[in-house]
């Protein structure tokens, strides 16, 4: 895979999404954000944290929860429990050829319960009641059911992040995710933005799937969940 040179947006995404577009669904303390609990479980700073930063994620997180941060090298503080940490990758559009999928539908509020039984089942991501608002969901329905979807979370400026990108098991090798990944994409490119997302290291399928629509990879990041003290 192809390292492309740093954009800075997408050198800190959830941050620049969070004090950018989408700061109506941020929560911040100092040099901290995160999105609203029931939005994505999502945390940032304003660069790699010191203990002061620190200090600013657990009074956002509150005793004893979990802070799920992008793009954190360093281990937190004493007193910090590492819950896991997940080796990613971030990918870039630099030849996506967007596609309308006329069998696709919008998704919104009343297809949520649905939404997150796909997501439960599936295992994309981070999915919560109100990351439909974040902004474009779209599905696909056989007979009715919701049986793949894909949308957009963090919008860094100039950029959308494809997310939720999930099939149901027996649907599956049908090009479905291609489909509907194209088609979010063709909707990020009518607002003049550019499609990225991120991805698992270790999920290759994926990677080698986004590569072949024109992804190229930017950079790894790393994606840090830790518990903040219980006092």
């Amino acid at each position: 895979m192809a390292v492309l040179p740093d954009a800075s947006p997408l050198d800190n995404p959830a941050w620049a999404a969070l004090t950018g577009s989408q700061a109506r669904f941020a929560e911040r303390h100092g040099r901290a954000a995160r999105y609203q609990a029931d939005v994505t479980p999502f945390f940032a700073t304003s660069g790699e944290p010191g203990d002061e930063v620190w200090h600013d994620v657990a009074k956002l997180a509150g005793p004893g929860a979990v802070a799920a941060i992008f793009g954190v090298e360093r281990p937190p503080p004493e007193g910090w429990e590492v819950v896991d940490r997940i080796h990613g990758v971030q990918l870039v559009d630099v030849g996506v050829v967007p596609a309308e999928a006329p069998e696709a539908v919008r998704l919104g509020a009343a297809d949520v319960p649905e939404m997150l039984d796909l997501v439960e089942r599936t295992q994309p991501g981070p999915f919560r009641p109100r990351t439909v608002e974040l902004g474009t969901y779209l599905g696909i329905r056989q007979r009715g059911a919701l049986v793949a979807m894909a949308g957009e979370r963090m919008r860094p400026p100039g950029w959308s992040e494809i997310s939720a990108v999930c099939t149901d098991p027996a649907y599956r090798g049908r090009g479905l995710a291609t489909r509907l990944v194209l088609a979010v994409a063709a909707k990020i490119r009518d607002r003049g933005e550019t499609p990225m997302l991120h991805t698992s290291a270790d999920n290759t399928n994926a990677i080698r799937l986004y590569e072949s629509l024109g992804f190229a990879l930017r950079r790894k990041i790393e994606f840090l969940a830790v518990r903040a003290p219980a006092m």
